[in-house]
């Protein structure tokens, strides 16, 4: 099965070029399997219900978030009710909404995990072992882990962990694409980060102008989302999905 990750989607802007060209991106590698990294999807930050929906409706079959999921009250009730929006799963128990989803396929299913980095972020639990707990618990072969972190050593460092025991781990978060996608193991896809959807000439989606006189005065200043072309960074997982051993990894910047 051929799976596809979506990297951060910035801006509303964004997610309507992305609907436009879901469909050429899955028609083109025969895509069973569409997950949207979506925790800044809403103009202004965050993630709400109307940008949830539509990404859902544009195609995506799971969307996953990160250091932001929490970012716009509106979206409590939101992440209660659907099975597919999770939020990072090293959240405690008692917050809103779910770490992973198990997607049934019928002869086969396809777990998403979601997993927030503790190193330069925020005071969750131990991402190693979150993801231990999780791991006893689920059944299925094919397991995509969504790891929104800061620090490219806790990337490796879990990727390395997880080699033989998921399908994948996909870094999120910084916005940038790296190219060291690679198989670990002969089993475990991995990359450092999956890159972001939005405004090529830009700082991270944000208009360049205006980070880069941040940088130079300290002087903060409104974000606002920068103009131009528009770029999809992702990734194509291909997984054996008796085995869920990780077959390929190829990625993309359409």
């Amino acid at each position: 099965m051929n799976i596809l990750f979506i990297g951060d989607v910035v801006g509303q802007k964004s997610c309507a070029n992305l609907r436009e060209k879901l469909p050429l991106l899955k028609k083109e590698y025969n895509i069973d399997t569409v997950i949207v990294n979506g925790e800044n999807s809403a103009d202004g930050n965050g993630i709400t219900p109307v940008t949830a929906k539509y990404l859902l409706e544009s195609g995506a079959d799971v969307i996953t978030t990160g250091n932001h999921c929490f970012r716009r009250k509106e979206m409590d009730a939101f992440y209660e009710t659907s099975d597919f929006v999770i939020r990072p799963a090293n959240f405690p128990d008692d917050v809103v909404g779910k770490g992973y989803t198990i997607l049934d396929h019928g002869r086969y299913s396809v777990c998403v995990i979601n997993l927030m980095g503790v190193v330069f972020m925020q005071n969750l639990e131990n991402p190693f072992h979150c993801i231990d707990r999780i791991l006893s618990e689920v059944k299925s072969k094919v397991i995509i882990v969504d790891f929104h972190a800061e620090a490219t050593s806790e990337k490796r460092a879990l990727g390395h962990y997880l080699t033989g025991r998921v399908s994948a781990v996909l870094g999120t978060h910084t916005h940038v694409q790296t190219a060291d996608e690679e198989i670990l193991g002969g089993h475990t896809g991995y990359i450092t980060d999956v890159g972001m959807t939005g405004v090529t000439d830009s700082v991270l989606g944000i208009k360049k102008e205006i980070i880069i006189s941040n940088m130079m005065t300290g002087y903060p200043q409104r974000y606002e989302y920068a103009d131009g072309d528009y770029f999809i960074c992702g990734v194509v997982v291909s997984v054996d999905e008796k085995s869920g051993i990780c077959t390929s990894i190829k990625r993309i910047r359409y």
